[in-house]
């Protein structure tokens, strides 16, 4: 079952276009809707990141910045290497300081959007693997089993 596809696709921020420029960096179907561009004057770039249910983009690591994610509809991850994951639910608020690798996406189960408010550069490294990320959704209904 599919969940949230109707909250993400009906985003107070948009729900975008299908995000061709960067998919080389996801797995799976994501959508971006910019909505501040970084120019002279102003040096963030602001964006509503939708992704499919399975969907997450590769470990990366942003340079001379930060990122800044605030989730706005759906359930998601979000990781630092070594780290455990943390599941993403609306009104979350990530902050990424630079130099940190980490990943974000949606969860198997669920569309996810988030604004993504980023400054500097961003150094794409490898995917999430499939196994990795499988374990992710395992440790979660093992831990709902448990209870």
């Amino acid at each position: 079952m599919v969940n949230n596809e109707e909250a993400v696709k009906n985003d107070l921020f948009g729900f975008g276009d299908k995000n061709v420029a960067f998919a080389k960096y996801f797995i799976g179907d994501s959508y971006l809707n910019s909505l501040i561009s970084a120019d002279d004057n102003i040096d963030v770039h602001v964006a509503n990141v939708s992704f499919e249910p399975d969907c997450r983009n590769n470990w990366h690591v942003h340079y001379n910045g930060y990122q800044l994610l605030l989730v706005t509809a759906g359930e998601g991850w979000y990781q630092e290497f070594g780290k455990p994951a943390q599941k993403l639910h609306p009104g979350d608020a990530v902050a990424i300081h630079e130099g940190v690798k980490h990943w974000h996406g949606a969860t198997k189960d669920s569309w996810f959007s988030h604004i993504a408010i980023t400054k500097g550069s961003s150094e794409w490294l490898e995917e999430v693997s499939d196994a990795d990320y499988a374990k992710l959704a395992d440790a979660v209904c093992k831990i709902k089993l448990e209870k």
